[in-house]
């Protein structure tokens, strides 16, 4: 002789609250992304989340060079005339961001909007005068003197 130890419904709310246990556990599991920074240029437009980003505090000194060095893993296609624009998320915006450029820093005052157009040709001489055919792209969240993120892009000069 079988006995049901629990109903039809029993059973279907006993799997109902697995399913919603296993998904809340699978949840608290997830990393909070990472603020998005977009390189727009003409309808190309390409977006990262940063390379480092230490959920808005402070990065370590001894990491900020190494990951302003990193290799960028999204690029964008570039005419000297082309408008190049940028934007960023509003946190990042509020607390200042900059660029960098070949992992020089190329601005002196954090920029506090969350979007800005610049001329491509402002990304392709050096500073001997020569042009160069891709430039390294950093966008740098800053709060005060500490750098807090890092976003990578790559332009390509187009002929």
């Amino acid at each position: 002789m079988t006995v049901a130890f629990f109903s039809g419904k029993g059973r279907r709310i006993g799997v109902a609250l697995g399913a919603v246990s296993a998904g809340l556990l699978v949840l608290s599991a997830c990393d909070k992304p990472t603020p998005l920074a977009t390189v727009t240029v003409g309808d190309n437009s390409v977006s990262t989340e940063a390379s480092c980003y230490n959920d808005g505090k402070a990065l370590n000194e001894s990491d900020t060079q190494g990951c302003l060095n990193k290799k960028a893993e999204k690029s964008v296609k570039v005419a000297m005339d082309d408008k190049v624009r940028f934007g960023v998320d509003p946190e990042v915006a509020d607390n200042g961001w900059t660029l960098f450029i070949n992992g020089q820093q190329a601005e002196q005052e954090p920029y506090k909007k969350t979007y800005r157009s610049i001329p491509g040709s402002a990304f392709f001489s050096s500073e001997s005068g020569a042009t160069t055919s891709k430039t390294q792209i950093s966008i740098v969240e800053t709060k005060g003197k500490k750098l807090t993120g890092i976003w990578h892009f790559e332009l390509k000069k187009t002929d």
